[in-house]
């Protein structure tokens, strides 16, 4: 057991060389990426989004499956 401290960076970049040995690129992109913060501010875009749907006007395009998801960027 190592009870030395070492930087960040450094655990970071030898925990992310073992995942690439161990799991291949791709998977470890897609482990990585469940940890981004993202982009923009999801609530002023839904804002946006939904400013001229009323609520009464949104449950019926969802029970007919047509609400139009808009993508996050």
């Amino acid at each position: 057991m190592n009870t030395e401290t070492r930087p960040i960076a450094e655990v970071s970049r030898q925990a992310t060389h073992i995942l690439f040995r161990e799991m291949g690129v791709v998977d470890t992109i897609r482990f990585l990426n469940q940890f981004s913060v993202g982009r923009g501010d999801y609530t002023k875009e839904r804002e946006k989004w939904l400013a001229d749907i009323s609520l009464d006007d949104a449950i019926v395009q969802i029970k007919a499956g047509k609400i139009n998801a808009q993508p996050c960027t």
